[in-house]
Order: structure tokens, then C-alpha cells, then sequence
């Protein structure tokens, strides 16, 4: 299944292209539907999570939970996403280059624990910002490029303190029909990423077929989210 899609390569160029055209359609307006059913099992009872949020683009899910009180850490390419989040939101943010990353940049909102690093998400690691209570992958493993897995992977695991809960939104669908991205990640290969060091449980799984699917010449569009957390020793 992986086969039609395993050298399809998006340079960070064509993402920052996208975001400076605002051919920006995989943003969503309202919190992702996945996020705001799962939270709960996502918080287990925590509060104050550090939540880190890969390509995080401009999502709106990001106030949301620092709304309630928890910190968010985004890494994103595009500087355009990055100020339009700050802007369309209404907060004020400080800018500072970020000495372990030549050339990257970090955008703090003066009045929410949010921090957007602008850099390349494989330049991130834990010895910038240490290790996160949570993750919400929506958009970024579906939109990397598919020979990048392993390579991500690593890097998440390697984000992933003791109590992590991990939530992963994937997408399943025909890729004879559709090139992506976003790209087709089955759920074997979710377990062939994570499963030796993880314990991973499906939470959801639904038909998100819409008219915009059907404009790529799909006939199915499945979404699926997983609670991915580290195995105790």
C-alpha cells in the first residue's frame, strides 16, 4: 500500500510556498473534533501539561489548550503561519533567535505559555525545550515525507517524558488515486514505528470523506486516532 507514495518528496520551500499562497486548506477554523473528544484520556487527570505540537502550523487547538491552562511548544517552517497564529488570535508575542539552532527563530506570546519555534522540525530536540507531558499530531507525520518515518519517529520518541500521552490522527485511503500529501499512514505502520517502545490504542476511527476529498479523485478517507504513551519499564 505504501509503495505508490514511498518517494514522494515536499521540500520545506513548497510548504512555506503554500502558506505565503494560503493554498493552506488542511487548516482547520475550530478545534480538531479528534483533540476535544479524546482530551480527557489524553490529560488523565493531569493539569498543567506541557504539550508539544509538531508542524504546528496556525492551529487554533493551541490557545484552546493553553486557554485551559496548559503550555504548548509548536515547531513549524513557516514564519507566515507562525504570526498569522499570534495575530488572528489577538496576542502580542516577543521574537528571540534560538542559539542552539543557527538561523531559527521563537515567537512567545507575552500573555499564554505558547512558544512557536520557526526552524526545521528535525533541528528541534529535547535539549531545546526538554520533554513533553503530550503530543497532538494532526497534520505532521501524514505530511512529512514517507521515507522521513524513521527519522520522526525517533525524534518524538525521544520528546516523549515517562508520562506522555501521545495522540496521533492518521488517514487511510487509496494512494493509486492520490499522491498526497496528506499521505496514507495504515495502522500496521504506526505499530511498526512505535509499538516496540509504546503501548498504542486506537481511540477512533471515522469516515472523513468530504467534497474535498472527492475533488482528489478518492472514494474513501478514513481517519484514525491513536493514544500512543511509553511502555513502563
Amino acid at each position: 500500500m505504501l509503495a505508490p507514495q514511498a518517494d514522494r518528496v515536499m521540500s520545506l520551500g513548497e510548504w512555506e510556498e503554500r502558506w505565503q499562497d494560503g493554498r493552506t486548506g488542511f487548516h482547520q477554523s475550530n478545534v480538531h473534533k479528534m483533540l476535544e473528544n479524546n482530551i480527557d484520556k489524553v490529560l488523565a487527570g493531569r493539569t498543567g501539561v506541557r504539550f508539544f505540537f509538531p508542524l504546528c502550523g496556525k492551529a487554533v487547538d493551541m490557545k484552546w489548550l493553553a486557554d485551559m491552562g496548559h503550555s504548548v511548544v509548536g515547531v513549524e517552517i513557516a514564519e507566515k503561519a507562525i504570526q498569522q497564529f499570534f495575530e488572528e488570535n489577538n496576542m502580542t508575542y516577543s521574537v528571540e533567535a534560538v542559539p542552539a539552532i543557527p538561523g531559527a527563530k521563537v515567537y512567545k506570546s507575552t500573555e499564554k505559555n505558547i512558544s512557536l519555534y520557526q526552524c526545521d522540525l528535525y533541528s528541534f530536540s529535547s535539549s531545546i525545550e526538554g520533554q513533553f507531558g503530550a503530543i497532538w499530531d494532526r497534520g505532521s507525520l501524514v505530511a512529512i515525507n514517507p521515507k522521513d518515518r524513521e527519522k520522526y519517529a525517533a525524534l518524538i520518541s525521544s520528546l516523549m517524558a515517562s508520562d506522555c500521552r501521545y495522540l496521533l490522527d492518521t488517514l487511510l485511503y487509496n494512494p493509486d488515486l492520490y499522491k498526497g500529501p496528506p499521505f496514507l499512514v495504515p495502522d500496521d505502520q504506526v505499530i511498526r514505528l512505535f509499538g516496540e517502545c509504546c503501548d498504542i490504542e486506537q481511540l477512533q476511527s471515522v469516515d472523513a470523506l468530504t467534497d474535498r476529498q472527492r475533488s482528489w479523485g478518492l472514494d474513501y478517507f478514513t481517519e484514525n486516532v491513536h493514544l500512543i504513551s511509553p511502555k513502563s519499564n
